[in-house]
């Protein structure tokens, strides 16, 4: 949209040519005006933002092979002709070889200040479109990263894109295996911190005991065993992006120090008064509902709000079942170059079942799938074979059978601990990440189960 003028006016009539000029410079437009059709073509590109307005009589090129012209440069530019009454045919001709109007001598210059306008309106949209096109499509291959037809997938895309040129904080939602690493990824490779480091930290895989000097970093002496000074990962990443994954697995009294992190773009090392700046852009991920964990006081609220700058909604694999065939496809041909094997003919009744699926690993499930189709130990006619749910002694299919079990153990093992986390991952022999990991997914509040075993 370089081009300084709107309108392109050409007529070889001196007192009609300057009559029309002035009556839509008057209306507000900027006007170029040309007695003959030869001039005018050095100003048409495709960039170029307004409407050609010609005469169809002209001497040496007439209009229609002005228009034709133009055309070949860009078939969306639209061109208005001005016809006497004896060009009317031929003006409707043009109109299907790619003419937006026709206005038919003699007319009020209001009349072809409203057609001007419609055609200007149309322009806008075009250029306005192709310029998102090109945005997706040189976006660091946005469409390989995010990939599917779907509207939902198309909407993330699009959003995708227009975020991550913008320095805000984005807050990213979406169940387990849904995708929020890639979402952040891409933030981050295709706006202007891409150059800069991207450091992603799983704050529910980082010990209690370290998570704050891995953040903050801390000065020789500042604890036991702090030989020498080390910088945090913050520090590290500063120019660049932090990627804060189950952000709400974080310790509250961790989130209080990261709020005045972010507030104030600073940070002090574990036992140094030295402020350190930062320029850093925040994306926190969790599969969580953070409002109602602020509500139970499992989250700062004002962290939540304060990281929730903009939100980035994952829709699971479930609510998109259209992607699932060229989503597969597309992570069997990754998996093809990792283990350097065929991608498998899969027919249709494959792709019938699993688009039937539920898929609560989500995209990290289906990847797991492609992986073993093209490793060759799960076999395309063992799919197609799979009944959608396999009953049970008490009709309840196997899975939803071991998960009922491992929901009343984690059930009992928190009443057991007043609904202590530490104790109870203890006691299972299981992670710390682990245990939110199966808390969220069976849906278990602690606070809720001490509650009820208090009363």
């Amino acid at each position: 949209m370089s081009d300084k003028h709107e309108i392109l006016l050409v007529d070889d009539d001196d007192d009609l040519r300057l009559t029309l000029a002035q009556g839509l410079e008057l209306a507000g437009y900027d006007v170029t005006a040309f007695a003959d059709a030869e001039s005018v073509l050095e100003h048409i590109t495709q960039d170029f933002s307004g409407v050609l307005v010609t005469d169809i009589r002209l001497p040496d090129m007439d209009g229609t092979a002005l228009m034709k012209a133009v055309l070949d440069i860009d078939p969306a530019l639209p061109v208005v002709l001005i016809t006497g009454h004896g060009d009317v045919s031929l003006a409707v001709e043009s109109m299907k070889a790619g003419a937006y109007d026709f206005i038919e001598k003699p007319f009020a210059t209001s009349a072809l200040e409203a057609v001007v306008t419609r055609a200007l309106d149309r322009r806008r949209l075009v250029l306005e479109n192709r310029i998102l096109r090109e945005q997706l499509s040189c976006a660091t291959g946005l469409e390989e990263r995010i990939v599917g037809r779907s509207a939902a997938a198309l909407a993330l895309r699009r959003q995708v894109a227009m975020i991550a040129a913008t320095d805000a904080d984005v807050l990213i939602l979406g169940e387990t295996g849904s995708g929020k690493e890639v979402v952040a990824r891409a933030l981050h490779d295709i706006g202007p911190r891409a150059a800069k480091p991207f450091v992603a930290l799983n704050c529910a895989a980082l010990p209690a005991e370290i998570i704050e000097s891995e953040l903050f970093g801390h000065v020789a002496g500042a604890f036991t065993g702090a030989r020498e000074t080390r910088i945090g990962k913050l520090e590290h990443a500063n120019g660049g992006t932090v990627f804060l994954d189950e952000i709400e697995s974080m310790p509250l009294d961790l989130q209080a120090k990261l709020l005045r992190v972010i507030e104030t773009r600073t940070l002090e090392k574990l036992g140094s008064n030295t402020t350190v700046s930062l320029d850093i852009r925040f994306l926190a991920a969790s599969k969580a509902d953070l409002v109602a964990l602020s509500a139970s006081g499992g989250f700062r609220e004002d962290l939540y709000y304060r990281l929730n700058v903009v939100t980035i909604a994952i829709p699971p694999l479930k609510e998109r079942r259209e992607d699932i065939p060229v989503l597969l496809h597309h992570l069997m041909r990754k998996a093809r170059a990792r283990y350097h094997r065929d991608v498998p003919d899969l027919s249709p009744s494959v792709h019938s079942v699993l688009s039937s699926r539920d898929w609560p690993g989500n995209v990290r499930e289906l990847r797991n799938i492609a992986d073993r189709l093209v490793l060759g130990v799960l076999d395309p006619a063992e799919i197609a074979d799979t009944p959608s749910a396999a009953p049970g002694s008490n009709g309840a299919a196997l899975p939803d059978q071991v998960a009922a079990f491992e929901r009343e153990v984690i059930t009992r093992a928190l009443a057991a601990n007043d609904g202590r986390v530490k104790p109870t991952y203890e006691a299972l022999g299981v992670s710390r990440k682990t245990l939110y990991d199966k808390m969220q997914r069976h849906g278990i509040d602690r606070n809720a189960i001490s509650d009820v075993e208090e009363s």
